[in-house]
């Protein structure tokens, strides 16, 4: 089953807790053993599996931020001044998580969450999820 997660965003750096999201369609979809894939369609987003504590959301801000830093004079910057989203997605983050499926539920770690990334917001965005039985 295709599904689809819609993640507005307002602000420009900002992390979107989404694992609720994602466990209610797999309850949606009656999977009880497989997996989910959880898909972001956007160049300038990524998606990690990490805890939701936010200072270590600050320390991923800050450390993007210091290694890839905004108008560093890159070449995509002059087309629309984005590119240290385009880099920081590239460098530190994935368009997709898997997550297993056990008894209908997301098989996360105790302080494990899907997090969304937006690193070019705010924006109206999406995030796809495939869950398949197995």
């Amino acid at each position: 089953m295709l599904f689809e997660v819609k993640v507005p965003t307002e602000e420009k750096f900002q992390v979107v807790d989404i694992t609720d999201e994602i466990q209610h369609l797999v309850w949606k979809s009656d999977v009880t053993s497989g997996i989910a894939v959880v898909f972001t369609t956007h160049t300038t987003t990524g998606l990690i599996i990490n805890e939701n504590e936010s200072g270590l959301i600050a320390d991923i801000k800050a450390k993007m931020k210091e290694l890839v830093p905004k108008g560093a004079g890159y070449a995509h910057d002059h087309i629309d001044s984005n590119a240290h989203s385009h880099l920081r997605a590239t460098l530190f983050l994935n368009p997709e998580v898997v997550v297993p499926i056990e008894n209908g539920e997301l098989l996360l770690g105790t302080w494990q969450r899907i997090l969304f990334i937006e690193l070019d917001g705010p924006r109206h965005r999406k995030v796809l999820v495939k869950i398949c039985k197995c």
